[in-house]
């Protein structure tokens, strides 16, 4: 049996959840409203089998939403049961909603009748639709015999044809859908991949950069050498900087909407949008430095502003520019968008355009005026997406051999919390020797990033110790051998950092633990409190600031 959709509108939480837990055994598809509006989006979203709806809700009572529920053309016989504090005083007004099945039941709410009511409209809903079902597929039937015998020897070999064109037409569908299926699942492998990737190659940096410092403290005298070395670091750390993108890039999280400084949201990925478009393409940008905040997940707008960007080169065969406007939004706004203050985010490009077939098509998913293999249709469609789940809206304006322009319409923050600017090495003062050697356990499923972190705190005088998994640190303890502070890297196999340190903080409550990954991996309820994190790849200062940090117990969590 075919689950169905059952839509609970009620505007207190602990209702709705009352209403989850009763009908919970019926394995059906809730879905939860606390609103009107709420209640409408869902509606249109999905198809609803029966509707849950209290009778009284402050912005207005149950029968008025019903009565707008049942103009729509799908829900003019939808099941509806009413839930009333008190047994119904107003019979005629219930009857009034008649069309279609209508029941209510009274506060408290009994389980097993409200369980059997929803029962009864649920298979009420999906025997309706088997026999329409039936239905359809005889009148398809008698159609098609009907078309059978009045068909003529004269009108064979225009049916033929149709067929035979018929079959090509589905055949170029199918192979449209199957290259299209192949761009989101190769669009889906990139994105595991690239976070696997980058999360190997910030080991690689890590190693790199170890070993290319500890190497620049032991060179000689020589100008040459140490200028190559120096290069060297440089290029690692641009390397750095660009898995921190790719590791942004390919985040699959619930979007985090907070008050973002566009200015300077916009001046963080300016150099990766320019290395997005190329060098024959300007950028140019008018964004007021007193601009209200927006309110949206930061990183998904970088992602939408690098769509957008990469679209506008694809527009720009012959070079030109890309002009990215931001201001108050005060008229003009489009239809649906809710009250309040809004900023309105412009990408325009002097390109070659779209005619309106094209612009009213080009949010669509899988979309592409490219050719094949050059894009997979989702960049607008991403876009149009982060706009309607922040609470804005976008709008597509085109005139071919002029360009476009793509406007985003963000609601403003009530609050601003500036977004912080790309992460540079820690200001510390320079290397002290140690004044006692410490006893250090290095936890590392790398060897390579294991033995640069060794050599590190050889070189600062310590006595370093080497785990390569988090079951062999606790072999280590559990032989009765100690030590002063553990190091270990997060994402391990068999068991993570964090598991590790959760380990060590119950059976050795005072050890100071770093916990380092170059993963954005850590969650907020993990149990770690103020455990300290270090960021891979980390240079010899930075790892001396947090060993001085974790060991005077004044832990700040990176």
């Amino acid at each position: 049996m075919n689950p169905v959709n059952i839509l609970l509108v009620d505007d207190q939480p602990a209702k709705l959840l009352s209403y989850e837990v009763i009908l919970e055994e019926l394995e059906e598809n809730l879905i939860k409203a606390q609103s009107a509006r709420e209640a409408f989006e869902h509606l249109l979203r999905t198809e609803i089998a029966v509707i849950l709806v209290d009778v009284c809700m402050p912005e207005q009572d149950g029968f008025e939403l019903v009565s707008m529920i049942r103009q729509h053309p799908r829900y003019q016989n939808t099941p509806i049961i009413f839930v009333s504090a008190v047994m119904l005083a107003e019979p005629d007004r219930l009857r009034g909603y008649a069309v279609g099945a209508v029941d209510y039941v009274s506060v408290p709410i009994v389980p097993e009748v409200l369980r059997a009511k929803v029962r009864v409209f649920a298979d009420l809903y999906r025997k309706t639709r088997e026999l329409e079902r039936l239905n359809a597929e005889l009148e398809a039937r008698v159609h098609q015999r009907t078309a059978e015998l009045e068909a003529s020897a004269a009108q064979l070999r225009e049916l033929n044809e149709e067929l035979e064109h018929r079959i090509d037409q589905r055949t170029r569908e199918r192979e449209e859908a199957l290259a299209q299926l192949f761009e989101a699942q190769k669009l889906d492998t990139i994105g595991h991949l690239t976070g696997g990737v980058a999360h190997d190659f910030n080991n690689l940096l890590m190693a790199v950069l170890g070993s290319l410092n500890l190497l620049k403290k032991r060179l000689p005298a020589d100008e040459r050498s140490e200028r190559l070395v120096t290069n060297a670091i440089q290029a690692a750390e641009r390397g750095t900087a660009l898995t921190q993108r790719l590791l942004a890039f390919a985040r699959r999280q619930e979007l985090k909407p907070q008050a973002v400084d566009f200015l300077r949201l916009f001046e963080n990925v300016e150099d990766l949008l320019a290395k997005a478009v190329g060098p024959r393409i300007e950028i140019r940008k008018s964004i007021p430095a007193d601009l209200a905040p927006l309110l949206v997940d930061s990183n998904q707008l970088e992602l939408a502003l690098l769509n957008l960007f990469v679209n506008a080169r694809d527009a720009l065969e012959s070079g030109g520019a890309v002009t990215v406007a931001a201001a108050a939004a005060e008229e003009a706004r489009p239809a649906g968008l809710a009250g309040g203050n809004y900023i309105r985010i412009s990408v325009s490009d002097d390109g070659e355009g779209m005619d309106e077939a094209t612009v009213a098509r080009a949010a669509e998913p899988f979309f592409t005026t490219k050719g094949v293999g050059k894009g997979t249709g989702l960049g607008l469609s991403m876009v149009h997406g982060l706009a309607a789940q922040s609470g804005g809206s976008i709008q597509i304006s085109s005139v071919r051999g002029k360009g476009t322009t793509v406007s985003l319409w963000l609601p403003v923050a009530e609050t601003f919390v500036k977004v912080q600017p790309p992460v540079e090495p820690l200001a510390t003062e320079p290397l002290k020797p140690a004044s006692r050697p410490l006893a250090i356990l290095v936890v590392d499923d790398d060897a390579l990033v294991r033995t640069g972190t060794v050599a590190m705190l050889e070189d600062l005088g310590h006595l370093p110790q080497e785990a390569s998994s988090a079951s062999q640190a606790l072999e280590f303890f559990a032989d009765g051998q100690g030590c002063d502070l553990v190091i270990t890297d997060h994402a391990m196999p068999g068991m993570t950092g964090a598991e590790l340190a959760r380990h060590l903080r119950s059976s050795f409550p005072g050890l100071p633990i770093i916990l380092a990954s170059g993963y954005a991996e850590f969650s907020e309820d993990n149990g770690l409190g103020r455990m300290l994190r270090m960021k891979k790849p980390f240079t010899q200062e930075q790892l001396q600031a947090a060993m001085d940090q974790a060991l005077s117990g004044k832990v700040v969590a990176a």
